[in-house]
C-alpha cells in the first residue's frame, strides 16, 4: 500500500458508502454521480490491494481490510477536524503561547492583567520573564518573546510601540523628613541629600538623570542600589531620598511620604513592545486589546 497516493477525499467518500451502506445514499450525500463513487471506491481498493466492500442485499459492507480502513480514516478526520478547530483558535487569537518580558518594576501592574487575561482566555499560556532594563532589551534584541513591557520603548524601526498605562515617577522620602508636609518645594533645597538611584540603563535612572542634567543640577550624594524593593526599604529606614515609579509605592507597605516638589511628579508611560512581523499576532492583539481597555476585553 503507498499512502502518498491516499487523499482525504477518497478517505470522506468511502467513510459515507460505509455510514449509509449504499453507493447511491453516499452520491447523494455527497452531490456526486453514483458511477464517480463507484470509481472512488475502486481507486481505493487498487491503493489498498484490498477488496474494502462487499454486497449483501441492499447493503454495502465493509469487509475486515474494509473496517480497519474505516477506523483508520475516522480516526484521521476527527484529528484533522480538531486540528481545524485548534487553527482557527489560533488564527482567532483564542489559544495558544504568548510569550511576555517585562522590566523589573512592571512587575507590579502586568500580573494582574496577565490574571484578566487568563480568566479571559483559559487556553492561552502566558509565559512571563522578568528581568531589569539590559536583560529584557537583549531578549528583544534576541526576539524572544512575543511582547515587551518598557517604560522607554526601543525605537528601531521593527518596533510596534503602544501606550497603555501611565508610570510616573514620584519623589519619596522617610516619614520623618524636614520636607514632609511641605509644598511646592524646590528640589534645589534637596541636591545635598543622600539620593539612591537604580544602576545605569535603568530607565528610572535615565529619566531622572535626564531631568537633572536639563536643569543643570548636580546631586551630592548617590549610592546605587540594583533592587527597586530595597531602595523602597532604605528610604523607609531613613537612609536617603529616592525616585520610583509610583506603583512600586503604591504596592508596597513601607513607611514612606511622597515629597510635593515643583515638576514632580515626572511623567511617564508603560509601553507594550513588539516586532512588526511577529508571526503570534492575533494573541499579541488579545493582550493589547485588553491592557488598552484597562483589563477589560470582548471576543
Amino acid at each position: 500500500m503507498n499512502l502518498r497516493h491516499l487523499n482525504f477525499r477518497l478517505l470522506e467518500v468511502f467513510i459515507t458508502v460505509v455510514e449509509l451502506k449504499s453507493l447511491s445514499a453516499a452520491a447523494r450525500r455527497l452531490h456526486l454521480t453514483q458511477p464517480t463513487v463507484s470509481a472512488q471506491v475502486r481507486r481505493l481498493e487498487e491503493i489498498c490491494g484490498s477488496k474494502l466492500l462487499y454486497q449483501e442485499s441492499r447493503s454495502m459492507l465493509p469487509t475486515l481490510a474494509g473496517e480497519y480502513l474505516f477506523q483508520a480514516a475516522g480516526d484521521a478526520t476527527r484529528r484533522m477536524q480538531s486540528f481545524a478547530e485548534q487553527l482557527s483558535g489560533v488564527n482567532e487569537g483564542l489559544c495558544g503561547v504568548l510569550r511576555i518580558a517585562l522590566v523589573n518594576t512592571a512587575q507590579y501592574v502586568v500580573p494582574q492583567l496577565v490574571a484578566r487575561f487568563a480568566e479571559r482566555f483559559p487556553d492561552i499560556q502566558v509565559d512571563l520573564s522578568i528581568g531589569n532594563r539590559e536583560s529584557t532589551l537583549q531578549r528583544y534584541m534576541q526576539n524572544k518573546d512575543d511582547i515587551y513591557i518598557f517604560s522607554h520603548p526601543p525605537t528601531d524601526s521593527g518596533a510596534e510601540a503602544q501606550a497603555f498605562m501611565g508610570n510616573q515617577l514620584v519623589l519619596i522620602a522617610p516619614p520623618d523628613h524636614w520636607a514632609c508636609g511641605h509644598s511646592d518645594i524646590d528640589f534645589y533645597s534637596l541636591r545635598n541629600e543622600r539620593f539612591l538611584l537604580r544602576e545605569q540603563g535603568s530607565a528610572t535612572r535615565m529619566v531622572f538623570d535626564t531631568w537633572l542634567a536639563g536643569r543643570g543640577i548636580q546631586l551630592s550624594h548617590r549610592v546605587q542600589v540594583e533592587s527597586n524593593e530595597a531602595i523602597r526599604l532604605s528610604v523607609a529606614s531613613g537612609m536617603g531620598l529616592a525616585v520610583l515609579s509610583e506603583h512600586i509605592v503604591e504596592h508596597g507597605s513601607d513607611p514612606l511620604s511622597i515629597l510635593k516638589v515643583k515638576d514632580f511628579p515626572l511623567p511617564g508611560q508603560w509601553y507594550i513592545v513588539s516586532h512588526k512581523d511577529n508571526a503570534n499576532q492575533p494573541l499579541i492583539k488579545r493582550f493589547s486589546d485588553l491592557a488598552l481597555r484597562g483589563g477589560e476585553s470582548t471576543l
